[in-house]
């Protein structure tokens, strides 16, 4: 039994919808701790394909108990939305709990957001524009409007009134928008919290509740390592951390609560939007590999950039998080290559690193260093154990093992449920990863 941090090793979209679905099995409570509706999870059950954007993974299990924690910021808009699309599917959100001091995504921070990045010009950063920063934002200056004021109609007018008056002038003066009618907004979220009302609770308190009754908690995490505001590739990151270190935060748990972490990375990297990108693919394999890896965001259907695996970004996930499982993705979208390439470190200015560099322009200049390995030319998508792969593929598997010093405990070679190789489960199964950096890898027959 264990409580289990989920987190992405690279810039996100390594597939933790996913792992957090496969390990929600063996999880009592399902715990979201930062991000918003910046993020997406897609899970495939059955070959029905389900998007999620607020609602923790584990929804999709109806005796799991699944909270939006503290560290979320909220659009009420898209999360009825959610709702209401499960709603059409048949699945129930009876056991779906909010944090009541969760803060809310309003209008003024979509608008501001786009306005903001549009003013950018060459030099944006990649927003999704669905207002996350600027919420964020108020958070830290101390001026947003938390789910509990939701709650309380006559506070959130008052609050509100004040609020969008100010906001208007800095879409009107700054960004030459119009204003925004303040009786509307009002209106419009006093809906929308009458609809939530039912769900939201003290989530620190139930999930501590949880802890104390012996509950095996998996912490859901959104976008990556190389996202995380103080840790990834500033100023191209998101507006949160979706570090380990952030579901405690973001939770309202402490440290001592967290037993292992799993780290998700692809068999490969990808990118969505600014920022360097050592490992980038230009020519035609990249373009291969977008197209068998469908690398198009959840959120906003961007294109993602396709590269080779880089083992520097993911042994700085290792140090960051402090990793002692992996999930590797994606494998079988390699499976028609003739060799593969592998990052094993950096060329800067002619010298050779092994380390992750924080100055992003110093990250711009760094040229990749390549090992390459055979590929295996076949299928591997009805694999389902380790003995079933090629031997190319295990081998490979295990030299990512061997350069990021941490053991393989799940691999996945497809979008559904069970197309997936589980070494150990990390939340019964014991710490061994019988893929790991210590040559203990299953032997081929």
């Amino acid at each position: 039994m264990a409580n289990v941090v989920v987190i992405g090793a690279q810039w996100g979209d390594e597939g933790k919808g996913k792992i957090t679905d496969l390990l929600s099995k063996s999880a009592d409570i399902v715990v979201r701790y930062q991000g918003g509706v910046n993020a997406g999870h897609t899970v495939v059950v059955n070959g029905q394909i389900f998007k999620l954007h607020l609602i923790p993974s584990g929804i999709l299990y109806p005796d799991k108990e699944c909270i939006i924690g503290c560290g979320t910021v909220i659009d009420p808009k898209v999360l009825i939305e959610e709702l209401d699309r499960l709603a059409e599917l048949n699945i129930s959100a009876d056991k779906l709990m909010i944090s009541e001091t969760a803060h809310v995504t309003m209008p003024y921070h979509r608008l501001i957001d786009v306005a903001s990045e549009q003013q950018r010009g060459n030099y944006k950063i990649g927003t999704t524009g669905r207002g996350i920063g600027p919420t964020y934002a108020d958070k830290s200056e101390r001026t947003g409007i938390r789910v509990l004021d939701l709650m309380d109609i006559e506070g959130l007018r008052e609050q509100l009134e004040w609020t969008i008056n100010h906001k208007n002038v800095i879409l009107e003066k700054l960004y030459n928008l119009p204003p925004l009618d303040p009786e509307a907004v009002i209106n419009e979220y006093m809906g929308y919290a009458e609809r939530l009302r039912p769900h939201v609770i003290d989530s620190s308190l139930k999930i501590y509740e949880g802890l104390q009754k012996r509950k095996n908690i998996l912490f859901e995490g959104a976008q990556g390592t190389l996202l995380d505001l103080d840790h990834g590739t500033y100023p191209y990151v998101t507006s949160s951390s979706p570090i380990a270190g952030g579901a405690c935060v973001g939770a309202g748990v402490g440290p001592t609560a967290i037993d292992r972490v799993i780290g998700v990375a692809k068999a490969y990297t990808t990118r969505v939007g600014e920022g360097p990108f050592p490992t980038e693919m230009v020519d035609g394999i990249g373009a291969i590999l977008g197209e068998r890896g469908a690398e198009f965001g959840t959120t906003t259907g961007r294109k993602r950039r396709c590269g080779w695996f880089d083992a520097v970004i993911g042994r700085y996930a290792v140090r960051i998080n402090g990793l002692d499982c992996l999930a590797i993705t994606k494998l079988d979208v390699l499976d028609e290559l003739e060799e593969i390439k592998v990052c094993v470190a950096y060329e800067i200015d002619g010298e050779h690193c092994q380390h992750f560099p924080k100055s992003s322009r110093v990250f711009a200049r760094c040229k990749p260093i390549y090992e390459t390995v055979p590929g295996w030319k076949q299928s591997t998508e009805e694999c389902r154990t380790l003995e079933d792969l090629p031997q190319q593929a295990l081998d490979y598997l295990k030299f990512l093992a061997d350069l990021m010093e941490v053991p393989i405990a799940i691999v996945s070679l497809g979008a559904g449920r069970d197309q997936t190789i589980i070494v150990e489960d990390p939340i019964h199964g014991p710490k061994r990863g019988l893929l790991s950096a210590d040559g203990t890898a299953a032997a081929k027959s």
